[in-house]
């Protein structure tokens, strides 16, 4: 598996906005072909600017890399900018350990690479 992170400077007026725009992503992501799971995780709320990151995770560097080079991807880059200082950081990683928690608590080995672990 890989990951997309990318770390936000987000105007504090504007974080309901890069909610509702990071909703959206969700939607669009779910049609991706190897997508995995989206988060956006908040830094410190005591902080004066707010800072997010958000992590996709992808079955394969392949299919992030698809991802990356479909329409949808930049509409919602384009949408949680608008609310962000800056350009955003963005970056891959390859994902060495990951549990989602499914509903069975069951694994599914056909999504993981032999390389990969579950814990």
């Amino acid at each position: 598996m890989y990951a997309r992170l990318t770390q936000y400077h987000v105007v504090p007026e504007k974080l309901l906005n890069f909610q509702a725009a990071f909703q959206t992503a969700v939607s669009h992501a779910r049609e991706q072909q190897g997508y995995r799971a989206l988060l956006a995780l908040r830094g410190d709320a005591s902080a004066t600017s707010v800072e997010i990151r958000v992590i996709s995770i992808w079955n394969s560097v392949e299919d992030l890399q698809a991802g990356e080079q479909n329409f949808y991807f930049y509409q919602a880059l384009a949408k949680v900018m608008a609310s962000s200082k800056g350009f955003p950081m963005i970056e891959g990683q390859e994902v060495l350990a990951a549990d989602f928690g499914g509903q069975s608590g069951a694994r599914d080995d056909r999504s993981m690479s032999a390389d990969e672990t579950q814990f």
